[in-house]
């Protein structure tokens, strides 16, 4: 079986207030065999569209190239938005060697609540998914659950929201919000389209795309 590690520590800093939360970026970062238009940095595939979100939401003009550049500029807008990564899978078994997080197994996650506690600024989880199987808000739920603690729903649209509680020490406990966002993979492009939000726009914009739709409903939450 294929051994998926994670490439990337998490991108994390003090003056972050919010966490994007994935699972884990194409087997080809971890055995370093990047194609032409990759980025050597978190969400960096060439089929990925969170970057290219990000670059329409703000007007970026990101290179989408395997360049330190490229990565610097990535670097800089995360740090200027006080927007971290933090991957919730550190490494999980394959049979096929493929991206998809249903055939994950053997799963290692991270752990994010100890992280969090490390880092009291963040509020707010961005997961790049929802709560189907081996998505992140799944595999989070299960990493909460160890400890005894769950979601609470606060919104039950896409993109869901939920809140959790993170006890601290002497008794200080604090809220941290959750949303599940639209995944911004090729893959999901189906589920998408399935959308009543998504058709309705479609029938009365038929140049409407599924990259405008995830940009609406990103912007609010960066």
């Amino acid at each position: 079986m294929f051994e998926h590690v994670h490439p990337y520590p998490p991108f994390v800093f003090e003056r972050a207030t919010r966490w994007v939360v994935g699972t884990l970026p194409p087997p080809r970062f971890t055995t370093g065999e990047l194609l032409p238009g990759d980025v050597d940095f978190c969400y960096g595939s060439r089929d990925g569209q969170l970057w290219p979100i990000l670059d329409r939401i703000f007007n970026l003009g990101l290179k989408f190239e395997n360049t330190a550049e490229a990565i610097d500029q990535r670097k800089r807008f995360l740090m200027a938005r006080g927007i971290g990564i933090c991957d919730i899978v550190d490494r999980a078994r394959r049979e096929k060697v493929d991206a998809s997080d249903t055939g994950m197994r053997e799963i290692r996650l991270r752990d994010l609540t100890g992280l969090l506690r490390q880092f009291p600024s963040v509020d707010t989880l961005l997961f790049t998914g929802g709560n189907s199987k081996n998505g992140p808000e799944y595999l989070f739920r299960r990493h909460l659950a160890d400890s005894g603690l769950r979601l609470s729903s606060v919104v039950d649209r896409v993109p869901r929201i939920h809140r959790f509680v993170l006890p601290g020490k002497g008794g200080s406990n604090r809220e941290i919000r959750t949303v599940s966002l639209t995944a911004p993979s090729g893959s999901a492009n189906r589920a998408v389209g399935s959308m009543p939000a998504y058709k309705s726009r479609k029938a009365a914009d038929p140049a409407y795309t599924t990259l405008d739709f995830r940009v609406e409903q990103y912007e609010p939450f960066f």
